[in-house]
């Protein structure tokens, strides 16, 4: 398949139609370096016009007020062209991102009608709550949208990112304001022209191109969005926050960036443990907030795990994104490539054992051998910051209690996982590990979309999936009357 044969979306997507601008930002095909295509960059005046664009699509269509099922049977709709559309959709998703097109065909697109499925659900299923009062009043709380929500997403899960955010939006009533990442820009663009084809009203759904500084700046700091939300980096998650206050306060949902800590106790089945920890690290070349990139293990147990892990990570080989079968992925550009290994180099130098990997692959695009490190100390970079590729560390402990320590971290706390057969201990350390999400035997998430996720410490606040992600996308009103 060439990439020549997929049509590429052009412009940003405003009111229900393409707006053109100058390329202003080129897109790159990690998997080959090749120059892929070309994007324009919306300014303010852009971004103030999508904002218009959604607030007049609000006040037209009266989405907030439509009978929550009319909502729910257009998300519907939308999910349903999504999966007829799954082959264009996985073929835009490879093409200039870290995803195959063959993982994106079966779990991405479809993942992320899932998504809208699950919370259309939501729709006509949550409600306002009547309060006990005297006798002499009446009281009730009702919850309404809050508007137009300004959404940046990542370039690591490009379609199923967005579904996190357009889904509870468009579901509790809100009308949206979008910036996929500059790097992979195409699919959120298309779910963008099939929401309009499914029926939902042209202009609730805005996608505007663009950069963090000028364009995600515009968005997060403009007074017409209502509410923000971000999934991306600690770092940019701080501007963010800083240009809210700056600018006009507004809630937010971060969900940032992690050093998740995987801990094998001795008693654990040490197959499904290297499994696990195998796809704690290695799927989408360790691109993904929750990997586990800090294996903690009992020292009885260091020597036969370690080996279990090399014999796993030495059969990756680099694939083309386009490729009939899914492989292992490019790093999603070579920037990223070269700070990955500084920052293997970096805890080489400083002691650090390289057990397998450690260095770029001699080949065509973006891609770095998948990559464990031994003998570091708690503060290596390899350690402390988070990497975004497909390297781990692997430390020992001897007790619970060095273990709980050498899993904590000073910034971060997205997920963890735990490895042991003992049930109290895994119930004990469920409730002492820093972590918004922990796994017992096992690592991932699965598509039960009802599980929330989100970080602690400076890892992210509030929610996405879940219950919880509908209700912040909703406000609350109390209301009391005297009868």
């Amino acid at each position: 398949m060439s990439d020549h044969e997929i049509q590429l979306p052009k412009g940003h997507y405003i009111g229900g139609r393409y707006v053109s601008g100058p390329d202003a930002i080129e897109v790159i095909s990690p998997s080959t370096g090749a120059r892929i295509g070309a994007i324009p960059c919306a300014d303010a005046e852009l971004v103030d016009a999508a904002v218009r664009s959604a607030r007049e699509a609000l006040a037209t269509s009266g989405w907030a007020g439509l009978t929550p099922r009319d909502r729910l049977r257009a998300m519907h709709a939308w999910a349903a062209l999504i999966e007829e559309n799954a082959e264009e959709l996985a073929r835009l998703e490879a093409i200039c991102s870290s995803r195959p097109a063959a993982l994106a065909r079966t779990g991405d697109v479809l993942v992320s009608a899932e998504q809208i499925r699950f919370f259309a659900e939501f729709a006509d299923k949550e409600a306002g709550t009547l309060v006990p009062t005297s006798d002499a009043q009446f009281g009730f709380i009702s919850d309404h949208p809050y508007g137009v929500v300004g959404a940046i997403t990542p370039w690591n899960f490009p379609i199923s990112m967005a579904a996190w955010k357009l889904g509870p939006a468009l579901a509790a009533g809100n009308a949206i304001v979008l910036k996929p990442s500059e790097m992979t820009p195409y699919t959120t663009l298309r779910l963008a022209e099939l929401a309009v084809e499914a029926g939902i009203p042209a202009g609730l759904v805005n996608v505007v191109l663009g950069d963090g500084p000028t364009t995600g700046t515009a968005i997060t700091g403009h007074r017409g969005i209502d509410k923000v939300s971000f999934t991306g980096s600690t770092r940019a998650g701080g501007a963010i926050m800083e240009n809210i206050a700056r600018t006009g306060i507004k809630p937010m949902t971060l969900e940032l960036g992690g050093k998740s800590p995987m801990v094998v106790f001795a008693d654990a089945d040490l197959d499904v443990a290297a499994k696990s920890l195998e796809t704690g690290i290695m799927p989408n070349a360790g691109q993904f907030c929750v990997a586990g990139s800090r294996i903690l293990v009992e020292e009885s147990i260091a020597d036969a795990l370690a080996e279990r892990l090399r014999a796993r990570f030495s059969t990756y080989a680099p694939t083309d994104t386009l490729a009939d079968q899914a492989g292992f992925s490019p790093i999603i550009s070579d920037k990223q490539l070269r700070r990955i290994d500084g920052i293997v180099q970096a805890a080489k130098a400083q002691g650090g054992e390289i057990l397998c990997g450690g260095a770029p692959f001699e080949t065509p695009g973006s891609y770095y051998q998948p990559t464990l490190i031994s003998g570091v100390t708690q503060d290596s970079p390899a350690v402390t910051e988070e990497i975004f590729g497909p390297v781990a560390t692997f430390q020992t402990f001897r007790t619970e209690d060095e273990a709980m320590q050498l899993a904590a971290h000073e910034t971060y706390g997205l997920a963890a996982g735990l490895f042991t057969s003992d049930v109290s201990r895994a119930l004990r350390l469920t409730r002492r590990l820093e972590a918004g999400t922990v796994w017992v035997n096992r690592y991932g998430r699965t598509r039960d979309h009802i599980l929330p996720t989100g970080g602690w410490k400076a890892s992210g606040l509030g929610k996405d999936l879940g219950r919880e992600a509908y209700l912040a996308n909703r406000r609350t009103k109390s209301v009391l009357i005297d009868l």
